[in-house]
């Protein structure tokens, strides 16, 4: 499948379908060919704006799909009409379709009885499912060879990193330096809502691309982060939309 992308603040998302999207990562899967999967927001682009080890990992991935609001809304106005990709949903449909297709799963990060939990609540929704590995996300430099070796010898298919950004995306870096044939995937606070410890928003508020706003009505201590991204991140993209048009 020929990629095709669009930049929005210098970094490229690829103008896909949800359905492409899950398509392109089991061939890759099933290729044994290694990916990347990023799911990009305003606040991933916020980051890697001021951290440039973090910027090269997000402008070297395979796989960029638009899961903030605020990528659409960047993409529309370009003129672009893309889908939202929420990376949860685009996770969850993934790991279906690896039950289906007999490929393994490896999954890190969370605290430990959150990712027991999630483990368990996903082996229940999916009878065969074959997770090989799961580790929490609580570890350092000293042990994170030791996680990096487990991965690898598990011969996981498809690794899900839950440490949030950009931790998530630095460890996986390093475990694509020695896992070639595996495709992965940054999932942020996933595990935490497959565990059912935090609840999704109501699917209005996901419709209509504000599941950004419920997560916040309901941990007030995201609003300061929120409030620093997203005001920048739309005068940022006007003005870059106004350019390329004038």
């Amino acid at each position: 499948m020929e990629r095709t992308t669009k930049k929005v603040l210098g970094y490229e998302v690829d103008l896909i379908t949800f359905k492409d999207s899950i398509s392109l990562i089991i061939e890759s899967i099933k290729s044994k060919r290694s990916m990347h999967i990023i799911t990009i927001n305003p606040e991933i682009i916020a980051m890697a704006q001021n951290e440039p080890a973090y910027s090269e990992i997000i402008k070297n991935a395979d796989l960029i799909v638009p899961d903030g609001s605020g990528i659409k809304l960047a993409l529309k106005l370009k003129g672009i009409k893309q889908e939202q990709i929420p990376g949860i949903e685009l996770a969850k449909s993934v790991i279906a379709e690896c039950c289906e297709q007999n490929l393994s799963i490896a999954m890190v990060g969370a605290k430990e009885d959150v990712i027991n939990k999630a483990c368990k609540n996903l082996k229940s929704e999916y009878a065969n499912l074959n997770i090989v590995y799961s580790h929490n996300g609580y570890f350092d430099d000293n042990n994170k060879q030791e996680i990096i070796n487990n991965l690898k010898n598990s011969n996981a298919n498809f690794v899900l990193a839950a440490m949030g950004a950009p931790k998530q995306e630095f460890f996986i870096k390093e475990c694509m330096q020695e896992m070639k044939n595996t495709v992965f995937i940054g999932v942020g606070g996933s595990f935490d809502i497959w565990a059912g410890e935090v609840e999704r928003a109501p699917l209005i508020f996901r419709k209509f691309g504000c599941e950004w706003l419920y997560r916040t009505i309901n941990q007030p201590q995201r609003f300061r982060r929120i409030y620093k991204t997203l005001p920048s991140f739309l005068f940022k993209v006007i003005i870059e939309a106004y350019k390329e048009k004038n």
